[in-house]
């Protein structure tokens, strides 16, 4: 199982392989060719999978209050187009119709609010505007939709 963080749900639609070290970028394709062959999710409160290379540095931004701002919005947002209250420890299939939703929702600007003031935004805005063209994770349609595994968590009320 992957272990990912809310903002992080949002990061790998548009992970092309760039990223702040060699030893982060390897780790994430990695996690992208797990997440690509299907592994599911399991949403996390703090630094995940794609955060474990940087936190050797005590002054890593995986632990920055901004960082926790952009999981909490991300998890709102998430939840609301999933349909469900997402929280730490609930699963969600990594399947291909998750990711064209997620995908399209965030190209329509409507799960991006984690996505204020980051470093990233222009590359990811390019990526999306190019519809995810060499984006590295990528879903195998394993499963019809209507067969494809659910989300684990509170339905909302």
């Amino acid at each position: 199982m992957v272990r990912l963080r809310p903002h992080h749900l949002l990061c790998m639609l548009t992970f092309v392989g760039e990223g702040y070290n060699p030893a982060f970028v390897a780790n994430y394709r990695r996690i992208a060719a797990r997440l690509s062959a299907g592994e599911p999710i399991e949403i996390v409160s703090g630094p995940d999978d794609i955060c474990a290379p940087l936190l050797r540095d005590e002054n890593a931004h995986c632990l920055a209050a901004s960082v926790v701002g952009r999981d909490a919005a991300a998890l709102a947002d998430l939840g609301k187009l999933l349909g469900c209250e997402l929280e730490a420890g609930s699963v969600i299939a990594s399947d291909p119709a998750l990711l064209d939703r997620l995908r399209e929702a965030f190209s329509a600007g409507s799960t991006r609010r984690a996505c204020a003031g980051c470093e990233w935004g222009g590359l990811c805005d390019r990526l999306a505007g190019e519809g995810y063209q060499g984006a590295l994770v990528r879903g195998r349609r394993l499963n019809p939709p209507e067969t494809a595994p659910g989300i684990s968590a509170r339905p909302r009320a």
